[in-house]
């Protein structure tokens, strides 16, 4: 991998894998809202969300989905890879203060289109909070 350029698709292989974590402090989650236009109060009112089945705020769970993007944009594939595709079910809370691990696996490599599929989860503590798949479109190494 190179410093302003990810892997190429000749150095990739299914079952790599890479990780990014993030504890997820106030400021994400309101930066988060006023970036994102989601202010759902169960995300920004402490009133609003004791009253739900989750008895305090949540993260937004497109904040989990973010940090997956993070993993692919910077860690592997990396720089140059174009997220094209992602399928994501959301399983379980993420609160305030929990660190969340997103993972990416590459579970498959189309050579002739260039395209990569990776296993895309994050976790809290072990537990899955989010899980799905991702199709990244992977520059071939310079000749």
């Amino acid at each position: 991998m190179h410093e302003l350029h990810g892997y190429y698709l000749e150095d990739l292989e299914v079952g790599m894998t890479a990780r990014y974590a993030k504890t997820v402090t106030e400021a994400d989650v309101v930066l988060f809202a006023g970036v994102s236009g989601d202010d759902n109060p169960v995300h920004i009112n402490a009133e609003y969300a004791e009253q739900t089945v989750f008895g305090q705020r949540i993260v937004h769970g497109m904040f989990s989905a973010a940090l997956i993007s993070a993993v692919l944009g910077t860690r592997m594939p990396g720089p140059g890879a174009i997220y094209v595709d992602q399928q994501l079910k959301f399983k379980a809370p993420v609160y305030i203060g929990d660190t969340v691990v997103a993972t990416a696996t590459v579970l498959e490599i189309d050579e002739a289109r260039r395209r990569v599929v990776l296993e895309t989860v994050c976790t809290v503590r072990g537990k899955v909070v989010a899980a799905g798949v991702a199709t990244n479109m992977v520059d071939r190494r310079p000749i």
